[in-house]
This record gives structure tokens, sequence and C-alpha cells, in this order.
């Protein structure tokens, strides 16, 4: 593979097939170093398996992954020392507190951590108390994990994936199941651990969620990679809105298509509101042919698609990506 420049993760042609059939297919990464990487995709498109091929936890049938600039085995084993992960739902001791719990997984994880770069030192009272304020969680280090919130809960397993130094953090579903505050604890948290140099990437399914935090995303489907890019460029490949709210949105339709200015599968109307997605960008020939036809505007504006609305697009899925 191609050396990935500024790429957190890059991966080339990644397939895996269970079953005889393939659930990931050809899927080439860019996860841009210091983004915050949404990984979406609806239930059974290969985003779970795809993460373990990248964490190394399964081996892919076909293609290459490249972690924080390495791609060569013995390489890249070491730079996964530098790489947190909360795969699976947090799991800890209820009748130990928050600190004897990383305490626990620091000392069962290290040597692990050894394996993959000897220069790795065991973990002090100190640097584990650091790990729970990183996330918040300082002044709740002595009360048991069984008295957490759900959202404490998420923030102990960042914690534990945090405890020795990391540059990229890979997150399966770290809000699912969390009540309202619980999403805004674990949102605030990611946000942080970014502005401070972390890369993160993370698979979601509450789409709003990834709309606010995530800059750039990767769409999956049937085990293909389907769109790969910004944010703002996925929402926008639906092309924005023309919106006039006018008593005549009938006539208003008829001079769209008249003047060729939109399709006519891309017009809506909704009581006194017309919503199109425009041929053209010139605004105002099409605001002049609307006046001059006898229009009555009350406002005239433009609206960008939703994350939401461009995946339901593209997917053909509504409600929560899985």
């Amino acid at each position: 593979m191609e050396e990935a420049g500024s790429l957190a993760i890059a991966t080339k042609g990644l397939t895996k097939a269970l079953g005889g059939a393939n659930v990931v297919e050809n899927v080439s990464l860019e996860v841009p170093t210091g983004s915050i990487y949404g990984f979406l995709g609806p239930n059974g498109s290969g985003k779970t398996t795809t993460i373990r091929m990248i964490l190394g936890l399964v081996a892919p049938d076909a293609g290459e992954v490249e972690i924080l600039g390495a791609s060569e085995p013995r390489d890249r084993q070491l730079k996964l020392s530098r790489v947190g992960a909360v795969v699976e739902g947090p799991g800890f001791y209820p009748y130990l507190n928050g600190f004897n719990n990383l305490k626990r997984f620091a000392q069962v994880a290290y040597p692990a951590q050894r394996r993959s770069n000897p220069r790795i030192r065991m973990l002090t009272d100190a640097d584990i108390s650091s790990s729970l304020e990183l996330v918040g969680l300082l002044d709740a280090r002595n009360k048991n994990y069984r008295a957490y919130s759900l959202g404490m809960k998420q923030r102990l397993a960042i914690a534990a994936a945090m405890l020795w130094p990391r540059e990229l953090l890979v997150l399966d579903e770290p809000t699912n199941g969390l009540d309202p505050q619980g999403i805004v604890e674990v949102r605030d948290l990611l946000t942080s651990l970014n502005q401070n140099g972390l890369t993160i990437f993370v698979s979601s399914h509450i789409l709003s969620e990834v709309e606010i935090i995530c800059s750039d995303v990767g769409i999956m489907g049937e085990g293909r990679l389907l769109f790969q890019g910004s944010t703002k460029a996925f929402r926008s490949s639906l092309g924005d809105e023309f919106v006039v709210e006018t008593a005549n949105p009938g006539l208003a339709e008829s001079i769209l298509l008249q003047f060729g200015f939109a399709e006519p599968d891309s017009i809506e109307i909704q009581s006194g509101r017309l919503s199109a997605v425009l041929i053209t960008d010139e605004i105002e020939r099409v605001v002049t042919a609307l006046v001059n036809g006898g229009v009555g505007i009350r406002a005239v504006g433009k609206s960008s698609p939703s994350l939401e609305e461009a995946f339901v697009a593209l997917t053909g899925r509504s409600g929560h990506a899985r």
C-alpha cells in the first residue's frame, strides 16, 4: 500500500467472507488524522466486521490495513499500542469502585500492551486517577460500578481505553442504550478528546449525534463502502432545497416546470410551502420568473438536507442506522 500520509486509518480492498458470502467487500477507508470519523450503515452492513479487521481481531481474506502510517505486521503491532478501543459493551466488576475497576483492568491488559510495545510501563495509581479525571469521573472514583449511570459506565470504558497514551480511539456504538443525558456526556467527552489531538473512529446509529460531532463519515451498505468524505459533502450530495412560502404553490410549481428550473419528482408542496431541488443555481432568475408569473412570495430561502435524509436517500433505509 502506498504511504497514507496524514491518514490515521487506511484500508485497501478489505474483504471478509463468513458462511460463504462476503460480509465486507473491497472496502477502502481513509480516516484523516485529527478527525472524528463517523462509520454508519444499516444492520448487517459489515461495520463491526470492518472494525474488527482494522484492530487485528479478525483476519481479512483480502486487502490491507494501515494504522497510524504502519502497514507491515510488526510495525502495525507497535502502532496498535497507540490505539484505544471499545468494541464490546463495557464489562467491569459491579462491586468494585471505578478506581479499582480501572486498576484491575490495567493489571490484566498490561502484558498485551507490553507485547505490542516493550517500552510500555505498568501504570501507577496516579496514572489511573489521571484517566478518571480525563473522562470526568475522578469525583466518582470511590463509587461502586453498579451505582454508575449508563453514561458513567460508558465513560469508564473510554477511560480504560485511554489508560496508556493514545493517538487513535476506536468506538463501536458508544452511545447505544444511553439516555439523553448520557449521550450528551459521551458527546462532550469525545469532542474534548478530539480537541486535544485524538483521532476518533466511531460507529453509531444515532445520526443526529454523528451530524453534531463528526467531521467525516463513511457509509456502508451490504458490505460495501457507499460514500466517504466530509459530513458536509455527504449532506450536500442531495443538493440544497429551494423553499418558497406562498399562497399559490401550485402556480409556483407550474412556473418551475415551465422554465425547466426543477424536475417534477423533486418538487414537494405542503400547506403553502413549496420545496424543490433546483437544476440551476441562479436563484435570482427563479425568483424573478415566479414574481413575473404572478406568484405572491411571503418568504424564500435554501434548506440543506439533514444527515438522516442523505443517509435514507443513499441506503434506502429509514429510522436508525445500525
